[in-house]
């Protein structure tokens, strides 16, 4: 994110921390996980498409059988798979289309989770803190909220935050997608009855925390 786009992430943080009397927390992170078997998966299928594509070549046209032809569809296969292996690995875009909707989700909730954990997000006086979390890579979502919201906002009610930032968070606009989920969020505590008293303890720091390692 640009300094212009993060400062404007913060200031919508710093307005809705004292129009809530709560605490929030924004996170960017590249990915939720190294997902090593990427690369091997669109080897394999790369590398499975190539060999098909040979033998069907051999059936159709024997007559282009040589001594070479095995050595030739050998190296052709492996050329294939390795390619699109070393794809996956730099292309970000592409390696999406081999990871499975279930593993992301269950990757980017793990992460989130551990993330407040280790970030001790609950350290609030009330046990108010939030974190909305973005992980570019996988293009998901996750919101975390402490105890102090238990028996006001019900555990699915937390999921109305996430739909507005969907489409920004696909085109690569990371802030416009924590501001699409800032204003969810707000519309969300002001149906609730949250109202602060204008100030706010900013127990918690209102610049938005990043994980960067990896590409997106």
């Amino acid at each position: 994110m640009a300094g212009e786009a993060l400062g404007r992430v913060a200031a919508r943080v710093s307005a809705l921390e004292r129009a809530h009397g709560i605490e929030v927390v924004t996170a960017s992170i590249a990915k939720a996980d190294v997902y090593p078997e990427l690369p091997w998966r669109a080897g394999a299928l790369a590398a499975s498409m190539a060999a098909l594509c040979v033998a069907i070549g051999d059936v159709l046209r024997p007559d282009w059988v040589t001594s070479t032809t095995l050595l030739v569809s050998l190296a052709t296969v492996m050329i294939a798979g390795a390619a699109v292996s070393l794809a996956a690995i730099f292309v970000s875009p592409f390696a999406r289309l081999f990871l499975a909707r279930t593993r992301a989700e269950v990757e980017v909730r793990q992460f989130a989770h551990a993330f407040f954990l280790e970030r001790q997000l609950f350290r609030t006086q009330r046990r108010l803190g939030v974190l909305i979390l973005i992980a570019r890579f996988e293009r998901r979502v996750e919101v975390v909220a402490d105890i102090g919201y238990d028996g006001r906002i019900a555990a699915a009610e937390w999921g109305s935050v996430i739909p507005p930032m969907l489409a920004p968070l696909r085109e690569g606009r990371a802030d416009d997608a924590l501001v699409a989920g800032l204003d969810a969020l707000d519309a969300l505590l002001a149906s609730r009855g949250f109202v602060g008293d204008g100030r706010g303890a900013n127990e918690l720091p209102d610049a938005t925390m990043h994980e960067d390692a990896g590409d997106t």
